[in-house]
C-alpha cells in the first residue's frame, strides 16, 4: 500500500454543516491562523471588526458585515499579507443599562435602590455573564478573527484613550460645558445623540389655538401639535414678509392658560404657508424655537422636570406628564374659547432607541465637542484621496454632513459607561480635567472635590476604536505596524455618526487617517424589499439559517448580487440555491476522489502540463477565471467575484469537464492522456478560489482530497493559509477555448431541440454536423458531441440525414449547421401550429405587462418588489418571443 493510498479517508455521501463547522473552526484556532506575526517586510492587511454592542445577538446586518469583512480577511491571507481582523464588543451605554434595570426592576428593585457602585457592579456580573454570546455567534459564521487582541471598550487600554483624548480636547478648548438644546428621554434620563432617536410617522392633530392681542384689537391664530408647551411659550413669531401680520409686529399677546404677556417678533424661519403662519415660540423645548430665542435675546423657560413631568412653572398643571396636560389644556382652552379648530395631522416623532419612549427637546447643561475645527481636516482626507470611500457616490453624503456640521453633545446622564475626568472644587468652583485623579485642586488647594457624575457617549469610544485597540496612547509594536488599518466595511446609515466621528478622531490623535478605504454595504431586506424589523414579523435569524442551510450557504447567499452600498434581499430561494451550490461542490469532490485510485498515475497534477484538447480548455478557463477574480476583490465586487467561481465550477467544471472525463475514462482513450491529473489540479484550485467565499466546507473536501494526492514538498498545513491562485497566462488557450466552445453550442442546440419538442432523453437522435472549418475538431469530439447530445449515428461533413427536407430541423451554429431529422418523432405541422399560437398570446401578454409598466400611475403607487416582479415577467416573455421565432425559422429551412 502506498503511503497515500494509507492516509485516505472517505468523503461522507452528503455534507453535514453541523458535523463540520465546529470541528474545522475549532482546528483554525488550535492552529494559530488567525493571529498575525509582524514582519516588517511586508505590509499588513487589516480590518477592525465594527464593535457590536455587549447586549447584542448577531442579525443579519451583524451577518452581512462579518461576512464581507471575513472573506476579504481570507482573501488577503491566502495571498500571503499578514492580516490582522480584529474583535471586540461596545459596552453600549444605554443599552446595556437599560438591559440591568429591567433585569432588577423585576426583583422590584431600581438603580437609585442600589446606588451607583453596586449597580455599576451588576453591570459587570451582567456583562461578564452574557457579553461574550455575540462572539460565539460569529465564530459560527466562520469569522476568523484574532481573539488573543479582543478588545473592549471598557478595557484598560481604550479606557485610557478615551481619558487621553477628553483631556487633551479639553485643554485645546474643543471640550467645553454649556447650555444647549438637547434630545432628552424621560425614561432613561440622560440627553442623547442624534443616532440615538429613531423617528416614526406618527397620527395627531393640528391644534389652532387663538392668542388675545394685549390691547384688545384683535388675536393671532397659531397652529400647533403640542399645545402643552405654550406653558413655555415666551414669543409668537411671524415672518416679515407676511402681508398679514406685518402691522402686528412689536406688539403682545396674551399666553392662553396663563395669562402671561409676551411679544410678536419677525423671524425668517418662520414659514408662510405652514399652518397659520404664525409660530408659537417655546424656546426651552424646541430646537428651532431655541434658535429664535438666541436671536432675540427671548427668555428660555423649561416646564419639564427631567422625568417627563412638568414642574412648577406649569402651574396647576405641575407634576401631570405632557400627555395629560396637552388632553387637559385643549379642555381648558375649550372651556375659554381659544381652541379654533383641530384637524388631523401626520408628522414624524423622535423616540429613543433603546427604550422607545418619547425624546423631549430641552435646554440643558452638557459637555460639548466642538467640531467644525476637527472636520476640516477629516472633509480634506477623503477630497485629497487619501480616504477613498466605496461606492465613491456616498462622498458627497460625507462631505454635506461635514459642511454642515454641528457641535456634539458627548454627555450623558447614565451610571454605565467612561465617566468623565471632571471635578468640580466646591470651595471655588475650579473645573479641574486632568488624566490623574486629583488630590486636591489646583487653584485653592482644596481637597473637597467633587467628580461630574456624567459618562460619555458611547460613540466617543468607538470614534477613537481603530487605534485604542492598537494601544494608543501608548506607543506599541501593534500601532506601529497595524495603524492605519486597511478598510473600514460598515452600513452607509452610519457614514457620519461613526466613520466620519473616526476620521476626525484619528487624525486629531494620531495625525494619520484611521483606515485608507471605507467600505459601505446597503441594508439586508426580506424578501419583498421590505427593511427588517421586529415589531413587522419579517426578521431572518442568522443563526436558524445557519442550524438549516449552515454558515457557507448563509454567507453565499448574503454576497449573491451583492455590491457595495446596494441594499439586498435575501429569501429561501437565495439559501437553498447557495446550499445546493455547496452539495454539487460536495459531490463533485466525491466524483473526484472516487477516481483518483493510485498516485502513480497523478504525477504533475499540481502543475500540469496539458496535452489534451479538454485539458488544455479547462485550464485555460481556470486562469481565465483567477485573474476575474483578481480584479473584481481589487475592485470590492466581491459578489461578480463570486458568481465567476460558482458559475465556472457549477457549468463549466461540473456540467462539462467533468462530463467530457467520464467519456474519456469509459472509452479509455488509446495512448490518451488521462484526466484525472487535471481533475484534482482544478478541483484544488477552485477549492482555494471559493474559500473566502465558503470556507467551511473547501477547507473540509480540501483536506480529504490532498489525502489522495502525492505529497508536494511545499504543501500548505491547511486550505486558510494556501496560496491564492494567480493567472498564469501560459496556460491561456484561445484555440481550445474556441473549438470546445464549438462542441458545447452543439450540443447545447440539440439539448434545447430535444427540449422544445418533448424528446426523451434516452431517445437516440440522428445528426449531421456540417462544419469544413471544424471538421477535424469535430472528428476527434465525436464520442464527446454523441454522449453529451444522446446523438447515434452522427455525421461529421456534409452527409445527408433524414428520408425527405420536410423532416428536418437545421441548427445554425456560429461555425456550421446541425441537421437533425424528426421524422416519426414529431408531428412538425403541429409544432409549427402550437409555436404560432403560443406566439400570439405571448404577443398580447407583452402588449399588456408594457402597457401596465408603461402607466406612471401603476409605477408611483405599486411596491418596489411587484414593480421589478411585473419587468422581470417582460423581459422572460420576450426572450420566449424570440426561441419561438429561431424555433419557427428553424422549422421553415428547407
Amino acid at each position: 500500500m502506498t503511503q497515500a493510498a494509507s492516509r485516505k479517508t472517505n468523503i461522507p455521501k452528503a455534507y453535514d454543516p453541523k458535523s463540520v463547522e465546529g470541528r474545522i473552526y475549532e482546528s483554525w484556532v488550535k492552529g494559530g491562523y488567525f493571529t498575525p506575526t509582524i514582519d516588517p517586510d511586508k505590509k499588513p492587511f487589516v480590518v477592525i471588526m465594527p464593535p457590536p454592542n455587549v447586549t447584542g445577538e448577531l442579525h443579519m446586518g451583524h451577518a452581512l458585515t462579518t461576512a464581507l469583512e471575513d472573506l476579504m480577511v481570507r482573501w488577503h491571507r491566502m495571498r500571503g499579507e499578514p492580516t490582522l481582523f480584529l474583535p471586540g464588543s461596545d459596552h453600549a451605554g444605554i443599552a446595556t443599562q437599560v438591559v440591568v434595570e429591567r433585569m432588577i426592576a423585576s426583583d422590584g428593585v431600581s438603580r437609585h435602590d442600589l446606588g451607583r457602585e453596586k449597580f455599576v457592579e451588576r453591570v459587570w456580573s451582567w456583562v461578564d455573564q452574557y457579553g461574550s454570546r455575540i462572539d460565539e455567534q460569529l465564530k459560527r459564521l466562520g469569522a476568523s478573527c484574532d481573539w488573543t487582541r479582543k478588545a473592549f471598550t471598557l478595557d484598560e487600554g481604550p479606557s485610557k484613550a478615551v481619558r487621553t483624548t477628553f483631556v487633551n480636547l479639553y485643554k485645546k478648548g474643543l471640550i467645553y460645558r454649556g447650555e444647549r438644546m438637547t434630545n432628552w428621554c424621560p425614561r432613561c434620563r440622560t440627553a442623547l445623540s442624534d443616532l440615538e432617536v429613531k423617528y416614526r410617522e406618527e397620527n395627531a392633530a393640528l391644534y389652532h389655538v387663538r392668542y388675545e392681542m394685549e390691547d384688545g384689537s384683535g388675536s393671532v391664530t397659531i397652529a400647533t401639535t403640542r399645545p402643552e408647551t405654550l406653558l413655555g411659550d415666551t414669543a409668537v413669531a411671524v415672518n416679515q414678509e407676511d402681508e398679514r401680520y406685518k402691522h402686528l409686529i412689536g406688539k403682545n399677546v396674551v399666553l392662553p392658560v396663563l395669562g402671561r404677556i409676551i411679544p410678536i417678533v419677525a423671524d425668517e424661519a418662520v414659514e408662510l404657508d405652514f399652518g397659520t403662519g404664525a409660530l408659537k415660540v417655546t424656546p426651552g423645548h424646541d430646537p428651532v424655537d431655541f434658535e429664535i430665542g438666541q436671536r432675540h435675546d427671548l427668555p428660555t423657560v423649561s416646564i419639564m422636570e427631567l422625568d417627563g413631568t412638568l414642574n412648577e412653572t406649569a402651574g396647576s398643571y405641575q407634576g401631570q406628564t405632557m400627555s395629560e396636560a396637552r388632553k387637559n389644556i385643549v379642555q381648558e382652552l375649550e372651556k375659554d374659547g381659544l381652541l379654533e379648530m383641530t384637524e388631523p395631522y401626520r408628522h414624524s416623532v423622535g423616540h429613543c432607541d433603546r427604550c422607545d419612549e418619547t425624546v423631549e427637546p430641552i435646554v440643558s447643561k452638557q459637555w460639548w465637542m466642538s467640531m467644525k475645527p476637527l472636520a476640516k481636516p477629516a472633509r480634506e482626507a477623503v477630497a485629497e484621496g487619501r480616504i477613498g470611500i466605496v461606492p465613491e457616490r456616498f462622498s458627497k453624503v460625507y462631505y454635506n454632513w461635514m459642511d454642515n456640521i454641528c457641535d456634539w453633545c458627548v454627555s450623558r446622564q447614565l451610571w454605565w459607561g467612561h465617566r468623565l475626568p471632571v471635578w468640580y472644587c466646591q470651595d471655588c468652583a475650579e473645573v479641574v480635567v486632568e488624566l490623574e485623579d486629583p488630590k486636591s485642586c489646583p487653584n485653592c488647594d482644596s481637597a473637597e472635590l467633587e467628580r461630574d457624575p456624567d459618562v460619555l457617549d458611547t460613540w466617543f469610544s468607538s470614534a477613537l476604536w481603530p487605534h485604542s485597540t492598537l494601544g494608543w496612547p501608548d506607543e506599541t509594536a501593534d500601532l506601529e505596524y497595524f495603524h492605519p488599518s486597511t478598510v473600514l466595511e460598515t452600513g452607509h446609515d452610519i457614514l457620519f455618526f461613526w466613520v466620519a466621528r473616526m476620521v476626525m478622531m484619528g487624525l486629531e490623535n494620531t495625525g494619520q487617517i484611521p483606515f485608507e478605504t471605507v467600505y459601505l454595504h446597503g441594508l439586508v431586506r426580506d424578501p419583498s424589499g421590505v427593511k427588517m424589523s421586529k415589531s413587522k414579523g419579517n426578521v431572518m435569524d442568522p443563526l436558524d439559517l445557519i442550524d438549516l442551510y449552515g454558515a457557507d450557504a448563509l454567507r453565499f447567499a448574503l454576497n449573491v448580487g451583492n455590491s457595495p452600498g446596494n441594499d439586498m434581499r435575501l429569501n429561501e430561494q437565495k439559501m437553498e440555491a447557495s446550499r445546493n451550490f455547496a452539495n454539487k461542490l460536495w459531490n463533485a469532490a466525491r466524483f473526484v476522489m472516487s477516481n483518483l485510485g493510485d498516485e502513480a498515475g497523478l504525477d504533475g497534477w499540481h502543475d500540469p502540463d496539458p496535452k489534451h484538447r479538454h485539458d488544455r480548455w479547462i485550464l485555460s478557463r481556470l486562469n481565465r477565471v483567477a485573474g476575474q477574480v483578481d480584479g473584481f476583490m481589487k475592485e470590492f465586487q466581491f459578489g461578480e467575484a463570486q458568481r465567476v467561481v460558482h458559475d465556472f465550477l457549477w457549468n463549466e467544471y461540473c456540467d462539462w469537464y467533468i462530463e467530457m472525463a467520464k467519456v474519456r475514462m469509459r472509452s479509455d482513450e488509446a495512448g490518451g492522456p488521462s484526466p484525472l491529473p487535471v481533475l484534482a489540479h482544478v478541483l484544488e484550485r477552485v477549492l482555494r478560489l471559493l474559500h473566502p467565499f465558503m470556507p467551511f466546507v473547501t477547507e473540509e473536501i480540501w483536506r480529504t482530497l490532498v489525502d489522495h494526492l502525492p505529497e508536494e514538498p511545499d504543501r500548505p498545513e491547511a486550505l486558510i493559509v494556501a496560496p491564492y491562485p494567480e493567472s498564469d497566462e501560459a496556460l491561456i488557450d484561445e484555440q481550445a477555448e474556441s473549438e470546445i466552445g464549438a462542441v458545447i453550442e452543439i450540443v447545447r442546440s440539440v439539448r434545447n431541440l430535444r427540449a422544445e419538442f418533448r424528446i426523451e432523453a434516452n431517445q437516440r437522435l440522428e445528426a449531421a454536423l456540417d462544419a469544413p472549418a471544424l471538421a477535424t475538431v469535430l472528428e476527434e469530439e465525436a464520442p464527446t458531441v454523441k454522449s453529451q447530445a444522446g446523438i447515434d449515428p452522427l455525421i461529421v461533413g456534409s452527409g445527408r440525414v433524414g428520408e425527405s427536407s420536410n423532416d428536418r430541423v437545421a441548427l445554425v451554429l456560429t461555425g456550421g449547421t446541425v441537421t437533425v431529422p424528426l421524422g416519426g418523432l414529431v408531428d412538425l405541422d403541429r409544432e409549427r401550429a402550437r409555436l404560432a399560437d403560443e406566439r400570439e398570446e405571448i404577443s398580447k401578454y407583452v402588449t399588456r405587462l408594457s402597457a401596465r409598466l408603461e402607466d406612471e400611475q401603476f409605477v408611483s403607487k405599486a411596491p418596489e418588489d411587484v414593480i421589478e416582479r411585473e419587468r422581470e415577467r417582460l423581459a422572460s416573455s420576450r426572450e420566449r418571443t424570440t426561441r419561438i421565432e429561431e424555433m419557427l425559422s428553424r422549422l421553415d429551412s428547407p
